[in-house]
């Protein structure tokens, strides 16, 4: 029996959360064009803390969806850059994203409807 995902102790379930998460998908999305440097990726995500920034950066660098390459210039340079497999990964969260900016106005209009029928009037 091959993994799965739907068992909380299987390890795809912890690559499901991390690929699944908005920054991740807001990262890798940055970097399908090319490397970046750390500020220019908080600059393209807006709204990501420095903190969430680094702590994501790091663990895609230990998945091996992202290479991080320092070099020894002053003041110090640091790229990441996405590998073979977060290339590969960035194809399906390339067509999520076409889904979200296809589907949004009939997914607010369907908010918009729930919260009308479900917000008690004020009197």
């Amino acid at each position: 029996m091959g993994p799965d995902p739907y068992d909380r102790n299987c390890p795809t379930r912890q690559l499901l959360d991390r690929i699944g998460d908005q920054w991740t998908v807001l990262i890798v999305g940055a970097l399908k064009d090319g490397p970046l440097r750390f500020t220019e990726i908080g600059h393209r995500v807006d709204g990501i803390s420095q903190k969430v920034l680094t702590q994501t950066l790091r663990s895609l660098v230990r998945d091996g969806i992202l290479t991080r390459t320092a070099y020894a210039v002053i003041p110090p340079k640091v790229e990441y850059e996405l590998t073979t497999l977060g290339r590969n990964l960035s194809e399906p969260l390339e067509v999520l994203d076409q889904w979200a900016r296809r589907h949004m106005t009939a997914v607010q209009e369907a908010r918009d409807a729930y919260d009308a029928e479900h917000t008690p009037a004020t009197a």
